[in-house]
């Protein structure tokens, strides 16, 4: 009984698995058909949802500082200092040019709402921030090495993978091989046979956006007498990809 429905299950797979090829090569944007019912057009329309995961091998890491100056020059050239310094810390580490995108970078002057700051003597605020692009592994020691170098305000991660492809389509051969079962579950039912497939579309929902957390600091690096200390715990999230398949069969 056992390996009679493991072998059921298998030929269902491998069906799906070839509906869905064709479903890909042959079906046009994703919007459901219209199915026009009456005596002469026999059939069984499925709409299933499934899911399919992976741990992520891309790690997209914000790195970034803000300093406070009592003048606007001395800001800056604090400003590049810093920013030059994380640069070469990521370059040192082997992140590569491509990798790093700069995303802001602002001088502005502070009011006297501020009352803490102005009143001793603060005029200037520097901020700057990038995102770095790193393999999974690596995201922890990347945030490490730029927030040693002054990156005071950094951490929150993007995991993704480089290519979620497969992701998607062991989703939707997932949602089609469960389509399928379910219609030929129905054609028995209804004392008939399931035919070939008639129509099919694949809908992959929206991806979700950037999530994490973010360190933030007053000093613009860590004191150097603490640069042995380890890089975050930080492990890849696990990456969710799912597929919702219209698929309809012909009854006979």
């Amino acid at each position: 009984m056992g390996i009679n429905k493991e072998m059921r299950m298998t030929r269902i797979q491998a069906m799906a698995l070839g509906l869905l090829a064709m479903a890909l090569g042959a079906v046009g944007p994703a919007t459901a058909q219209t199915i026009q019912v009456s005596k002469d057009n026999r059939t069984i329309a499925i709409t299933t949802t499934d899911e399919a995961q992976a741990t992520a091998d891309q790690a997209k890491v914000s790195i970034g500082f803000h300093i406070y100056g009592t003048d606007q020059d001395g800001t800056y050239a604090d400003a590049s200092r810093i920013s030059n310094a994380i640069m070469k810390a990521l370059r040192d580490s082997r992140v590569k040019e491509a990798a790093i995108e700069s995303t802001s970078q602002n001088l502005s002057a502070i009011d006297d709402s501020d009352k803490a700051r102005y009143g001793e003597g603060i005029r200037f605020e520097f901020s700057q921030s990038w995102t770095v692009t790193v393999p999974a592994p690596v995201a922890a020691d990347t945030l490490h090495v730029a927030v040693l170098a002054g990156a005071n305000s950094s951490g929150s991660i993007s995991w993704n993978m480089a290519d979620e492809r497969p992701l998607e389509v062991e989703a939707a051969k997932k949602a089609m091989a469960h389509a399928l079962e379910i219609a030929d579950q129905m054609a028995k039912g209804m004392k008939g046979t399931l035919g070939p497939l008639v129509y099919a579309s694949n809908q992959v929902p929206p991806r979700p956006g950037l999530f994490g957390y973010s360190l933030n600091t007053e000093s613009a690096s860590l004191l150097s007498s603490k640069i042995n200390i380890k890089p975050l715990a930080i492990r890849p999230e696990k990456i969710n990809r799912s597929a919702t398949v219209y698929a309809v069969f012909s009854l006979q």
